[in-house]
This record gives C-alpha cells, sequence and structure tokens, in this order.
C-alpha cells in the first residue's frame, strides 16, 4: 500500500509536470507568432456538451452540478482543438472555485457574435484579481490545495487563442457572489 501510494503521487506529479511543459510549449509559439488555426464549422453547443461531459467526474467530486443552456446549435467557423481548450480551462475554473454550488454554460449569439459564458457562484473575483486573472503564472490564491494542479497558464493562453480567432475572452465578478467568464468568437471568419 505504502508503494502504491508513493507510485501514486509521483503520478500525480509528472501529469502536473507534462501539463505545466505543455502550457509553457504554447506559450512560447504563440509569442513567436508561430501558431497557425486549423479552421473548421464548429457547434459551439456540442463543444461545450462534450467538454462538460469530459469533467463530469470533477464536478461529481466536487459537488458541482453543470447546466449547459441557451442556443440548441450555433455553428462557427474555428479551431476545434484551441475553443475546447478554452472552455475546459473555463469551466474546470468554474469548477475548482465554484465551492460546490451550481455552475452555468450559455451559447449565445448577438449578432456577428457567439458567445459562450461560464458562469460559477463560488468565491468570486476582487477588482485586485480582475487586474490580474489573464496575467500568466498568476493564481487566485496559490496556497490552496488544487484539485487540477493549475499551472497560472490556462486563462492566459485561453486569451490569446480567442484574440487569435479575432475575438476576445472576458471576466466579471464580485467577492462572495461568482464569476463570470465569457469567450466571444466571429461567427465569420475575417
Amino acid at each position: 500500500p505504502s508503494d502504491a501510494r508513493a507510485v501514486e503521487l509521483l503520478q500525480n506529479q509528472l501529469n502536473r509536470f507534462e501539463a505545466l511543459l505543455a502550457d509553457l510549449l504554447e506559450t512560447s509559439r504563440q509569442d513567436a507568432g508561430s501558431v497557425r488555426l486549423d479552421y473548421e464549422d464548429v457547434d459551439l453547443r456540442l463543444v461545450a456538451e462534450r467538454t462538460v461531459a469530459g469533467l463530469e467526474p470533477l464536478a461529481t467530486e466536487l459537488g458541482s452540478p453543470v447546466t449547459v443552456r441557451g442556443m440548441a446549435s450555433l455553428v462557427v467557423p474555428c479551431d476545434r482543438q484551441r475553443v475546447e481548450r478554452i472552455l475546459a480551462n473555463l469551466i474546470s475554473n468554474a469548477l475548482e472555485h465554484g465551492q460546490g454550488r451550481p455552475v452555468l454554460v450559455e451559447v449565445n449569439c448577438d449578432g456577428d457574435e457567439a458567445q459562450v459564458s461560464v458562469t460559477d457562484e463560488g468565491v468570486g473575483l476582487s477588482q485586485e484579481a480582475l487586474a490580474q486573472v489573464f496575467t500568466r503564472f498568476w493564481r487566485a490564491d496559490p496556497a490552496r490545495a488544487r484539485t487540477t494542479g493549475g499551472t497560472g497558464l490556462g486563462l492566459a493562453i485561453s486569451l490569446e487563442d480567442a484574440r487569435l480567432h479575432g475575438g476576445w475572452l472576458e471576466a466579471w465578478g464580485e467577492p462572495g457572489h461568482g464569476s463570470v467568464f465569457r469567450l466571444t468568437l466571429p461567427s465569420r471568419v475575417g
């Protein structure tokens, strides 16, 4: 049993190291301007539902139900892998900081803009946190034990991925009243 626990801890640390390395390589590619998007028509509702399904074990462990609502289908041209990474980051962060409360993912369209919002009812964001939330290596509470072992790069990478698409990522919230992160993408290339 003690060997099994040691191997489990080692595997967890290796997984965290691999995630950090992948994030550092991605930020390096973004900084070098060498990122190329693979555009395809993607249904954001299906991507959101698939992402939520993939995070179901974490949601169950943390006791946070996740609901997807909004448009039944919203097809936009985008790089599916990058958009999935953005949504996985936003939803897992909402689960981590949601204090076991519900998380809502909304898919909507506003004119020529497709939007996916992730809302939690957790710890929220102070004005100081809002000013730093997309900064590389910044973490809301670095001393807090984390279930997913974040590197502090996820939101910075997500912001750059949104910008590469000609879109943006924004956040707002209030301490003790949760937070909202909204991804906005153009509904057509250019």
